[in-house]
C-alpha cells in the first residue's frame, strides 16, 4: 500500500500510520492539517481546497508547505528559536492528485551562528513530486 489511499478508496489518514498532528497557526491552518513523523518528515492530506483550475494540486500549496515544513524542521534544530525564510527555491516535477498524501523530506545542510540551510524532497509514495532549498536567518530567542 502507498500513502495515497488506504485499499478500500478511503483518504489516507495519518493518525492511523503513525503521523502527529502539528499545532497550527495563522496562516498554517489554510495549508494543514501538517502532520509529523520523527524529525524532518512532515505529511500532508490534499484536499479539495487545494485544488487548482485543472483539478490538480495548486503548486503554491507545495510551496507553502514546504516552506513551512523546512521552518519547521530549523525550529527544532535551534531549539524553537524564532527565524525567517530569507530564500526559497522550488522545482515542480510532477503533478500531484487531490486525496494524495504529500510528504516533505527535510534536512538542515549547513547551521551557522545565524542562518540555515535547509533542504526538501515532496514525495507521494516513492515517487518525488518537486524539490524545494531554502535559507533561512536565525532571530534570536523565543
Amino acid at each position: 500500500m502507498n500513502d495515497k489511499a488506504t485499499t478500500d478508496g478511503a483518504p489516507f489518514d495519518p493518525a492511523a500510520h503513525g503521523w502527529e498532528r502539528v499545532q497550527a497557526h495563522n496562516f498554517g491552518e489554510l495549508i494543514g492539517p501538517v502532520w509529523r513523523k520523527g524529525d524532518g518528515l512532515f505529511g500532508i492530506v490534499t484536499a479539495d481546497k487545494h485544488r487548482n483550475h485543472r483539478s490538480m494540486l495548486h503548486g503554491g500549496v507545495l510551496m507553502s508547505f514546504a516552506d513551512q515544513a523546512m521552518g519547521m524542521t530549523g525550529r527544532r534544530l535551534t531549539g524553537d528559536k524564532p527565524h525567517a525564510t530569507i530564500e526559497m527555491n522550488m522545482q515542480f516535477i510532477a503533478g500531484v492528485k487531490i486525496g494524495d498524501f504529500v510528504e516533505a523530506h527535510c534536512e538542515v545542510v549547513r547551521e551557522t551562528r545565524s542562518v540555515l540551510f535547509i533542504e526538501s524532497k515532496l514525495k507521494v509514495g516513492d515517487r518525488i513530486v518537486a524539490s524545494a532549498s531554502g535559507i533561512w536567518k536565525i532571530l534570536g530567542e523565543k
